[in-house]
């Protein structure tokens, strides 16, 4: 399994003042299930955008992403269509250029992305919070075979790859009451 990221447009100058939100950790955390839950906390803040990812594979009922084609995506890219990119667990995933107008507006842009894309991220835009959202592993190994996704690879590779902790502004051990985790997430989002 290969993965890979960039960054479409590479600015001399971060991008800013709005603030991202780079939620990633390992396959089965719960990232997209605190996303949710955070998602429908801030409905009614018209400051915080949660966009929908362009995935080259089907949604699931945890996460709403935009489904596209391999080719559908290469002519995307090609077209200057994607903020960032990477590819991971034999998919590719994408965020649209609106992202960009998000942030240059002064608005928090919060979504589930790749630890290959926080380096990166944090050099083209001016203002990133990374937040890691983990769990041990007999969790996250229940929650991945639970899922039953054979399509994102064997479990025991995906379960050996972690988020470097020293790159994260914040952790969240997603055990236990779920919705502390979701109210946690909602002050990181909020900025406290």
């Amino acid at each position: 399994m290969t993965e890979s990221q960039a960054i479409s447009a590479s600015a001399a100058v971060p991008i800013g003042p709005g603030r991202r939100v780079l939620v990633v950790g390992p396959s089965g955390a719960g990232k997209d299930t605190l996303l949710n839950l955070a998602r429908a906390a801030c409905a009614g803040d018209a400051g915080i955008v949660f966009p929908r990812r362009v995935v080259t594979r089907p949604a699931s009922p945890a996460e709403d992403n935009a489904q596209v084609t391999l080719n559908a995506f290469r002519e995307a890219l090609a077209g200057g269509e994607f903020a960032m990119h990477w590819e991971a667990h034999g998919h590719r995933y994408a965020l649209p250029r609106s992202i960009d107008d998000d942030v240059r507006a002064g608005r928090t842009v919060v979504f589930n992305a790749s630890r290959t894309v926080i380096e990166t991220g944090r050099r083209a835009y001016a203002h990133v919070v990374v937040v890691s959202i983990t769990a041990p592993p007999n969790v996250l190994a229940e929650r991945l075979a639970s899922r039953g996704r054979d399509s994102d690879g064997p479990i025991e590779p995906r379960l050996r790859r972690a988020v470097d902790e020293a790159v994260a502004d914040a952790t969240i051990v997603n055990v236990g009451a779920i919705e502390s985790h979701a109210r946690r997430l909602v002050q990181i989002i909020k900025g406290g």
